[in-house]
Order: structure tokens, then C-alpha cells, then sequence
């Protein structure tokens, strides 16, 4: 009975990992000129990191960025209900890295961060695998 126990407890508390599955693979919203990619969001040891794995341009068209597998998010780690922070978001189009945190919710992913006292939204990801 101790063993069954046990088993439940241990699904039960895995449950909420398995709701909370920020790794795949997301689309960023379109930048400042237009542009978007596509982030792989992966384990890096015991964080979360995400790199660039393909580029599209304003019309959709794929685009050949020197981005291509360079980290977009790096150090982040979960701090429970979707809630993820502590890493930092390189913007490619402004050549800025910030403080940030994201908001996991299902097939979204809301994406926030700060240089300094400037904080700048980085939009809500769609995850697309």
C-alpha cells in the first residue's frame, strides 16, 4: 500500500512539470523591421536556454540571418506556474540584451525585459512544436 502511495504521490507532483513544458520549439513576434525567427528552447545544465534556428522576413519569406544558432535566451530558470526568470533575452534587431522574465500559458509565451531602467516587451511567442 506504501509503495502505490508513494507512486501517486511521485505523478502527482511530476503533473505540474509536465503542464509547465516550456521546451520546443516558438515563434517570436515579428520585430522592429518586421522580421521574426524561430527559437528551439532547450535545457543548457539546469536552465533554459533558446537559439535561433531559422529567420523569416516581414512577408514570411525565410531569411538567411548570421544569427542562426546563436543564443536568443540563456540562464533562465523556472520559478513555478509557468512563471520563468533570472536569464536574459538577446533582441537581435536592437542588439540588446536584457534582464528578463517569461510567462508560460499553454502555446504562449509572454516575454518581458529590462536594460537598466528601460523595459521593453518582447511580445508574446507562439509555440509551433
Amino acid at each position: 500500500m506504501k509503495k502505490i502511495a508513494l507512486i501517486l504521490a511521485a505523478t502527482l507532483l511530476a503533473a505540474p512539470a509536465l503542464a509547465d513544458d516550456i521546451h520546443g520549439i516558438w515563434q517570436t513576434k515579428k520585430d522592429d523591421n518586421g522580421n521574426y525567427g524561430h527559437i528551439k528552447v532547450s535545457n543548457c545544465g539546469a536552465k533554459i536556454c533558446g537559439t535561433l534556428i531559422k529567420s523569416f522576413n516581414a512577408d514570411g519569406s525565410v531569411f538567411a540571418s548570421p544569427n542562426i544558432g546563436k543564443k536568443i535566451v540563456w540562464d533562465m530558470v523556472s520559478k513555478g506556474n509557468g512563471a520563468y526568470g533570472g536569464g536574459k533575452v538577446w533582441s537581435p534587431d536592437r542588439d540588446k540584451t536584457y534582464k528578463s522574465k517569461m510567462q508560460l500559458s499553454g502555446k504562449t509565451l509572454k516575454v518581458k525585459g529590462c536594460v537598466g531602467p528601460i523595459c521593453r516587451d518582447g511580445g508574446t511567442w507562439t509555440k509551433i512544436k
